[in-house]
């Protein structure tokens, strides 16, 4: 899932239609995301899937900055927080990774929509001018709700699959951690050195980690389980967020989040699709209440800017 950390927030600007639709096609992208990860699990190890896509991903942005004359150089302070938030994207993505090799991606898919309610419960804490109100309270009980229903789903539910479940929670927090912490330092900062210098700092370490605890780094490749990588590396790490950061320079976070109700439901429509996943009464309710949850958190923040504007 994008986040809003490199943006003021404008936010009372209407998109046109083109946009729009444009928004809509990456929120569905990003929702997909788990259902390529998983497909690229089948043949690649979990922390080498992590360490080549990231590594393609940085080629591509690297290339991207230097053809269009980004500039890369930070100073000391600044790569010092780079090496601090590489360290918590490493963590979170290895949960993420390590955690989907275990459930399914649908399950992966819900869990990891619980971004939004996790970032709003840290930053009522550890940002200024940013409280949880009525409203919130509302959504975050709709999202966790969700999520909880797929926890005791005891028609899918297998000791590995909770397990794989609450790794990937700790992931959310993690990314939680990134997403606060990012909005803290991103003063000075080009989104792309926020985005790639991370990803250069993690490539060794998902490598090494793979190399020593991946069983087979490689095991086996097909056009689906590359197909799934250049997925994550080339659609959601390049071309995706390089878009949702200019949409987002342009419009706005609160405009582009009424959006991100698409998410949960493009990742669990293919993850039945593609994968062939069950689908339950309890993951039925569980897309239901943590749409619910988005749609109260980003449609009442769009009604609160209008107000604020008149």
């Amino acid at each position: 899932m994008p986040s809003s950390s490199h943006s003021s927030d404008t936010g009372g600007h209407q998109l046109p239609p083109a946009t729009a639709l444009l928004a809509a096609f990456l929120c569905s992208l990003f929702g997909a995301n788990p259902v390529a990860l998983k497909v690229s699990l089948v043949g690649i190890g979990v922390f080498t899937a992590a360490g080549l896509r990231f590594g393609i991903a940085a080629v591509v942005l690297l290339s991207w900055a230097a053809r269009t004359g980004i500039p890369l150089a930070v100073s000391r302070k600044q790569a010092a927080q780079l090496a601090l938030l590489g360290v918590i994207i490493f963590t979170q993505i290895s949960c993420f990774y390590y955690g989907q090799s275990k459930t399914s991606a649908s399950h992966g898919v819900l869990i990891g929509n619980l971004l939004p309610f996790v970032v709003m419960v840290m930053a009522h804490f550890l940002l200024p001018n940013d409280r949880i109100n009525p409203r919130k309270v509302i959504g975050l009980v709709l999202g966790f709700s969700g999520v909880l229903l797929l926890f005791v789903d005891r028609s899918t539910m297998a000791a590995h699959t909770l397990q794989g479940d609450l790794i990937i929670l700790a992931g959310v927090v993690f990314w939680g951690c990134n997403v606060v912490y990012v909005k803290r330092i991103t003063a000075g900062f080009h989104p792309i050195q926020i985005t790639v210098y991370p990803m250069i700092f993690g490539v060794p370490l998902y490598l090494a980690c793979g190399y020593f605890w991946d069983g087979g780094m490689i095991r086996a490749l097909s056009p689906a389980i590359v197909g799934g990588l250049l997925y994550q590396s080339l659609l959601m790490d390049s071309f995706g967020l390089v878009m949702w950061n200019t949409l987002l320079q342009k419009y706005g976070a609160s405009t582009l989040h009424a959006f991100m109700f698409i998410m949960p439901i493009s990742g669990v429509s293919f993850s039945l699709l593609l994968l062939g996943e069950p689908l339950t009464a309890n993951l039925l309710g569980a897309i239901a209440l943590v749409t619910s949850g988005l749609l109260v958190i980003n449609l009442g923040k769009r009604r609160t800017k209008a107000t604020e504007r008149s």
